[in-house]
């Protein structure tokens, strides 16, 4: 049995757990040289004959798929599936599976840790200090302020926890949401343009697909309060980074924190330009904790597949 491992987190020199049950499961496995997510040109070579494939972020397009006529499942090393041609798998009856909810924690601290980051200015008091300016600029505080927290999946309700720990009025809309749970946690559910109108602090907490690529452009920023927060942890092409530059430089957004861009890493992304803008590289789910529980997810379902088994997180 072949498999190739792209995740960065799962390098070749990875001596985890998960790592030594697959080493134990596989003939050979074949790592991503190159440290960062494959193209579709890279990938391909790779990929071909393997039967299995734990995918990070590369590009898995039709054009690799038809090129691997061995394989028999694609694990996601995380919950998005959004780099997957879904279609194109299950035309080619390739079961694809992910690992939802497994890294909700880190996101959703780091998702506060950037809401508090835009709130005071952080960084770019941190940059001031350590240039030896003592500058003090006006934050505000969160307790009392309303959170409007966009797709309340498992990321979305672990921030909720959070914002109630910092005397947040919450909020939340999605298409799915569990009135229960709301009315048990004190959620307020709203329709998206509401919680645009009424939230402090906007949180994104979406899957990227045609219904939700840039829902957060100009129209839906007009929408909002100004000097609004919004907090982006889930794809890059939530946010119309254009439509978010100019309400920043206006002061309809008093701040952005991105840890998800359009292009990454990005290329002359101008939010870069700006001190209300705090930054991280896509790394919500970068934590001990994230790490382990998504790489035994992965190889779980991978070896679940493999083996012949029903495996409860085939999303295709």
């Amino acid at each position: 049995m072949k498999i190739l491992v792209t995740p960065t987190s799962m390098a070749g020199g990875s001596s985890s757990p998960a790592m030594e049950r697959l080493r134990a499961f596989a003939d050979e496995i074949v790592f991503n040289p190159t440290g960062r997510p494959l193209t579709p040109e890279e990938l391909l070579p790779l990929l071909r004959g393997c039967q299995g494939y734990i995918a990070g972020l590369d590009q898995i397009t039709a054009y690799v798929l038809e090129g691997c006529p061995d394989l028999r499942v694609v694990s996601r090393y995380g919950a998005g599936c959004d780099a997957v041609d879904i279609a194109s798998a299950r035309r080619l009856g390739i079961p694809v599976t992910n690992a939802p909810g497994v890294n909700a924690r880190g996101v959703a601290e780091l998702a506060m840790g950037l809401i508090l980051s835009a709130a005071r200015k952080l960084p770019a008091l941190d940059h001031a200090t350590k240039s030896g300016r003592w500058v003090r600029s006006t934050g505000v505080e969160l307790c009392g302020r309303t959170v409007g927290i966009v797709g309340l999946g498992a990321i979305g309700k672990r921030l909720a926890k959070c914002c109630a720990g910092f005397g947040m009025a919450l909020t939340a809309c999605d298409p799915q949401i569990d009135p229960a749970y709301c009315r048990e946690n004190g959620i307020e559910s709203l329709s998206l343009s509401e919680l645009l109108r009424r939230a402090d602090v906007i949180s994104l907490h979406l899957p990227l697909n045609d219904q939700t690529r840039h829902i957060i452009g100009r129209e839906a920023i007009a929408q909002m309060r100004d000097g609004a927060i919004v907090v982006n942890t889930s794809r890059g092409a939530i946010v119309d980074e254009d439509a978010a530059y100019e309400a920043l430089v206006s002061g309809k957004l008093g701040g952005l924190g991105l840890d998800a861009f359009e292009v990454e890493p990005p290329v002359n992304c101008r939010l870069m330009t700006l001190d209300n803008v705090v930054t991280t590289p896509h790394t919500g789910a970068h934590t001990i904790e994230a790490i382990r529980n998504m790489q035994e997810c992965a190889v779980d379902n991978l070896i679940t597949v493999l083996s012949g088994h029903p495996c409860r997180n085939i999303v295709s």
